[in-house]
């Protein structure tokens, strides 16, 4: 690897254009296909869905405990991401290349245990790949921009998850969509992680038992304010991200031909509001700059209930990207400040 390359942000970055292809279209359309187009009641895909997120809220600590008594001499956190890379790739094509002919029953237990070992592969990803942000860019300003410039690698991903996707499944179907995604998956991450080099200062640190960590996380007041604050949010766009197909057919009473459209209209605005929002970042500090996102993500939303037909949709997405712009930019910076002060401390 060059040396130019190496622990740069932009390719860093290719990580989070990775990961965001397949969560993007998953999260998109993941409930779409297997209420819509499978069929499966209602109420099973949300007993499956409950259950996949007390999994996500149980699985997530573990594995940074994990990752973080690792001791490698490749580092930490990439064994984890190397490992995981095939698993993911497998998982996802699971949820959506589903067997021919499955009752109501059996759908619904193949659609519960695809995202469980979907959910599960995706966090060692998720915790590892992030933990990663906050070891290579110290300082707040090269923060900022190592965010913005992985936000906009994330917001491309997410344009080809959300728009691209209904294309995708229409000409391919959805068992193929997933296997050219994780296909994509693969290399760029592979890509991600060739290009990183973990410090070593940290192997001789002494290391804190489960229960210890737990307790020094319950403590951690800034750790719970960011946390819960920043799950609403995610909350919301998780909502967003699953509701637009449904919004699009029973709302806006657009076919779904059209989908893409409205998805474009949200994402492609996003990328250069990226821009605007790492210039309010360091105008206001990261943590101003993420109180103000969250406000302005919160408002954004809000004239989506007026929307009728294309046009309407089309000018409510632009708004609601300039809220998501910068909920995308903000999270990282401060919370790689969150996990300096409480390495300061422990």
């Amino acid at each position: 690897m060059n040396r130019k390359w190496l622990n740069s942000p932009f390719t860093y970055a290719l990580g989070m254009f990775a990961l965001m292809i397949p969560s993007q279209a998953f999260n998109s359309f993941y409930s779409y296909f297997y209420v819509e187009k499978l069929g499966l009641g209602v109420g099973l895909a949300t007993l499956a869905r409950t259950i996949y997120l007390i999994w996500d809220a149980v699985n997530q600590p573990i594995a940074g405990y994990l990752s973080d008594r690792t001791r490698t001499r490749f580092g930490r956190r990439k064994p984890w991401i190397y490992s995981a890379i095939p698993f993911f790739m497998a998982s996802f094509v699971m949820v959506f290349a589903v067997p021919q002919g499955l009752g109501n029953m059996n759908l619904f237990l193949w659609f519960l245990v695809s995202l469980i070992l979907y959910e599960g592969v995706a966090t060692i990803l998720w915790v590892n790949y992030g933990a990663l942000f906050p070891e290579l860019f110290r300082g707040s300003r090269l923060r900022a921009k190592a965010s913005a410039i992985q936000q906009g690698f994330q917001i491309v991903a997410i344009l080809i998850g959300s728009a691209l996707t209904p294309l995708v499944f229409e000409a391919f179907g959805f068992g193929y969509m997933a296997l050219i995604y994780a296909v994509v998956f693969g290399i760029f991450m592979l890509l991600c992680v060739m290009s990183v080099q973990e410090g070593k200062t940290e192997v001789s640190e002494p290391r804190l038992g489960l229960i210890e960590s737990f307790r020094e996380t319950l403590k951690n007041k800034e750790f719970w304010i960011f946390n819960i604050a920043n799950s609403f949010a995610q909350t919301v766009n998780g909502l967003l991200s699953s509701m637009i197909p449904f919004y699009a057919k029973y709302t806006l009473r657009i076919p779904e031909s059209q989908v893409s459209l409205l998805l474009a209209s949200i994402f492609v605005s996003v990328i250069p509001l990226v821009v605007v929002w790492y210039w309010i970042v360091n105008k206001l500090g990261s943590h101003n700059g993420w109180r103000v996102s969250l406000a302005v993500y919160a408002l954004s939303v809000i004239p989506l209930w007026f929307g009728q037909g294309l046009a309407s949709g089309i000018v409510f997405g632009i708004i609601v990207g300039f809220g998501l712009a910068g909920y995308l930019v903000t999270p990282p910076v401060l919370n790689s400040r969150i996990i300096d002060l409480d390495t300061a401390r422990t």
